[in-house]
């Protein structure tokens, strides 16, 4: 009886090895997989169709970019929607960019961030079908949200489905800031959500459509491919850059907090290689030994704040954002120790970005972070402030999650 014990024993041991499945310690999670890699989920649907595509040059299957794809395999796509950036991603922040025919394919391209911000009926007159396929990063500010709003309104206006390939949301992690009050909506933010939303593209619009964010509280038609193998919690390392100044994954990782800066008088990389990594200005020579120099650099940053002036300040090149996934919070003491530095605090969220004031208040999200920092208050006073409204926008989230 004892020999038989033992041989099962040893057998079942040898079965555990041989096969990885039956012991959890040697399974490798599996692949991220987004919504556009899973094609066998959507191309049959959209055979016979014609298919409009709201596309950046984060629209990719592997390193073939969605629209090449799609019109190898035969789905007529009559034209492409492009967002801020355009297309194919060239255009610098903020600058209008006009229609054009991508020199690639042939197809026409309709510029959503120029003369119209959403599809007009004689735009969507030949269209089955439209498809959004961009790559963001999880921040209220950041634009691909509107864009993505305006297009469901569209497509409700018309009659039109919308199916979102969903991609992972790198800062998935963080759901952290003020929630934003209404009085400051402007195109670096229209919705209730904190900075840091923790959404897909996919769960944004199930909330924009739940919540009645669209214009008339109108919903939109949707199907979602979602993404596969995917939690909120997985670090993501993005394969194309989201925009010419997120030009590396510390950029789109330091982005929530850093992108506050662009409220301020300092410069924060643009008219460097390596934007939202570093802050400084030439006001800060003597309190810091890290230097930089903006210049000018087509497609990125033409006209940056202190052009060709030696910036002193921060270097967050290097910076372990892990520390950041750890607290999953905002980082404040970066803002609260550069004002305290600044020699002309009466001018430190003059920003340059626009000729109102009133900046930091929109990126923010509300009046008060201003006069908190410049009043001194703790990073425990201003978290505290943000309640109960970031907490119950965490409750509310719930209902739309598509991943665990």
């Amino acid at each position: 009886m004892k020999v038989f014990v033992a041989f099962f024993i040893l057998l079942n041991l040898c079965i555990t090895h041989k096969n990885p499945s039956a012991n959890p310690a040697l399974i490798k999670p599996a692949e991220i997989k987004t919504g556009a890699e899973q094609t066998e989920k959507y191309l049959p649907y959209l055979k016979g169709k014609r298919v409009a595509i709201l596309a950046n040059q984060t629209s990719v299957i592997g390193k073939t970019h969605l629209v090449d794809s799609l019109t190898k395999v035969g789905i007529t796509i009559v034209k492409v929607f492009g967002p801020e950036h355009g297309f194919r991603g060239k255009a610098s922040a903020g600058a209008v960019v006009a229609d054009d025919t991508d020199p690639v394919t042939g197809i026409p391209v309709i510029s959503l961030y120029g003369k119209k911000s959403k599809p007009a009926k004689e735009d969507l007159a030949d269209v089955d079908i439209l498809i959004y396929d961009l790559q963001d990063v999880g921040c209220r500010f950041y634009t691909n949200i509107n864009a993505l709003a305006r297009l469901m309104e569209a497509c409700h206006e018309n009659g039109k489905e919308l199916l979102i390939l969903d991609r992972p949301n790198p800062n998935g992690y963080l759901i952290d800031g003020p929630i934003l009050d209404l009085k400051f909506k402007s195109g670096i933010g229209m919705f209730p959500l904190p900075i840091s939303h923790g959404l897909t593209v996919g769960e944004f619009a199930q909330m924009a459509n739940g919540e009645g964010w669209l214009a008339n509280k109108v919903k939109c038609k949707l199907r979602i491919i979602p993404v596969a193998n995917y939690t909120h919690d997985m670090p993501y390392v993005l394969p194309v850059s989201p925009s010419p100044n997120l030009n590396t994954q510390q950029a789109v990782m330091l982005y929530p907090s850093t992108c506050l800066f662009e409220g301020t008088y300092l410069n924060h990389g643009r008219g460097t290689y390596f934007p939202f990594t570093v802050i400084g200005s030439p006001e800060l020579k003597g309190k810091y030994e890290f230097s930089f120099t903006p210049t000018s650099i087509k497609g990125m940053a033409e006209t940056p704040l202190f052009m060709n002036q030696v910036c002193y300040g921060l270097d967050l090149r290097t910076y372990d954002v892990e520390q950041l996934r750890k607290k999953k919070q905002v980082n404040l003491q970066w803002m609260m120790e550069l004002y305290k530095a600044s020699p002309h605090k009466e001018k430190f969220f003059d920003s340059k970005l626009s000729k109102e004031m009133g900046v930091i208040e929109r990126l923010a999200g509300n009046a008060l972070f201003r006069q908190q920092i410049i009043a001194g208050a703790s990073e425990k006073e201003i978290r505290q402030s943000w309640e109960p409204g970031l907490s119950e926008y965490k409750v509310m989230r719930k209902k739309y999650l598509l991943y665990p």
